[in-house]
């Protein structure tokens, strides 16, 4: 494999030239922090001539998503980005998008929700949207989040998923610090993803179809969401296909869920995203002084690598489970919830610790990270009850 030139970027920026080697027919899309230098520096890709794209400024989130269903099932290629608020105002679409089956690639600066209002990282965006029928991934880097990026068009428009999925990098600790990246050449990238085929566009006059019809009264509606389960149930055959695919093609590997260390690990941690890099650097110092600790990384949280997890951390006394998100009224975070249910179904027995971490940008650290290794040993020793713990904060 040829040699590849190294060079400093922002995970912002490498979404975007990801797009713009994708170079979809349309980006309907609006400005929002972190998000905006996504769409910023798509739109002067646009002006410079850089691409085809037919790019629409919205007014708003909500609209910006209804173009781009329009337009996706008109039987363009379709992408866009948001964040936060924009996300949530977003909502009422979300499940559109799904529904009418538009394999539209969105990314997503991870961000947290007011009130109170707050600009930096989190996952309370992203998990509110985890039951909308999309297809989720996360970045640990830059590099991952332009990876992600290329992987998502393939999966989106995979015969056997036709849905939208969401790739998504952390607000500003992946979004807007630099990083160390390659990029592939323009023309494998397009090789990687092809020239997009819709199988039932609306625009295609001699074969008339409907999308977005009214669902009868009896079980038409639940047959046509079983459908729709099923397609994001293929997702994950698809993630692992064309993610492994690309991987040949880059030298860089793709695992549904990166496993450092959990061979014979008595302690692990499950993170999602970007802190998962200070989890493993102290996993390694704690394995130099003879302690046998793992981490646990999902790429893709839907379809949810169940069975990967477990397989995972089968071996595992005690699980610490990392949420940058909670869910207010449930016993457990969203991850959390996940992993629970991923040990029962699979006969995994090991103990669960929950915590909460990192809300709205809050530093966290390797000495966090160490205490969490040191909970787990209290706890296979008898200690707690793995109940949520708001980690950083005295409560």
């Amino acid at each position: 494999m040829a040699e590849k030139k190294m060079f400093s970027a922002t995970g912002n920026q490498m979404v975007a030239d990801a797009f713009r080697q994708v170079n979809p027919d349309v980006m309907a899309a609006y400005p929002i922090t972190p998000q905006t230098t996504i769409v910023e520096g798509y739109a002067k890709f646009v002006a410079d001539g850089k691409v085809t794209t037919e790019y629409v400024p919205t007014e708003s989130e909500h609209s910006a998503l209804s173009a781009c269903i329009g337009a996706s099932a008109a039987g363009a290629r379709v992408a866009t980005a948001t964040s936060s608020q924009g996300l949530a105002y977003m909502w009422e679409e979300l499940h559109i998008a799904s529904g009418m089956r538009c394999p539209i690639v969105m990314a997503n600066a991870n961000r947290a929700l007011s009130a109170p209002i707050n600009i930096h990282g989190d996952h309370s965006d992203i998990m509110s949207a985890r039951d909308c029928g999309w297809g989720m991934m996360f970045a640990e880097t830059a590099q991952e989040a332009y990876d992600n990026t290329i992987i998502a068009f393939k999966v989106a428009e995979d015969p056997n998923v036709l849905l939208p999925v969401l790739t998504t990098l952390d607000g500003f600790v992946t979004t807007h610090a630099m990083d160390c990246c390659v990029m592939e050449e323009d023309q494998v990238v397009k090789d990687f993803v092809g020239n997009y085929k819709p199988k039932y566009p609306l625009l295609d006059t001699e074969n008339p179809v409907g999308q977005g019809m009214f669902a009868t009264l009896g079980n038409g509606y639940m047959k046509y969401k079983l459908t729709e389960r099923h397609a994001l149930d293929n997702a994950m055959e698809a993630f692992e296909r064309h993610g492994k695919e690309w991987a040949e093609i880059t030298g860089r590997p793709f695992e549904l869920v990166d496993a450092w260390g959990t061979e014979d690990a008595d302690f692990i941690i499950v993170v999602l995203g970007s802190c998962a890099g200070n989890a493993r650097f102290q996993a390694r110092k704690l394995r130099e002084q003879g302690k046998k600790v793992g981490v646990v990384r999902p790429r893709i949280f839907r379809p949810f690598p169940a069975k990967q997890i477990a397989e995972a951390c089968k071996n595992a006394k005690a699980v610490a489970v990392l949420d940058r998100s909670d869910s207010y009224g449930s016993p457990h975070a969203p991850l959390a919830l996940e992993v629970r249910s991923a040990f029962h179904a699979n006969g995994v027995d090991a103990l669960v610790n929950d915590y909460v971490v990192g809300l709205g940008g809050a530093d966290i650290t390797l000495e966090q990270m160490n205490t969490v290794f040191s909970d787990l040993e209290a706890r296979a020793a008898g200690e707690g009850d793995g109940s949520i713990k708001y980690l950083g904060i005295e409560e």
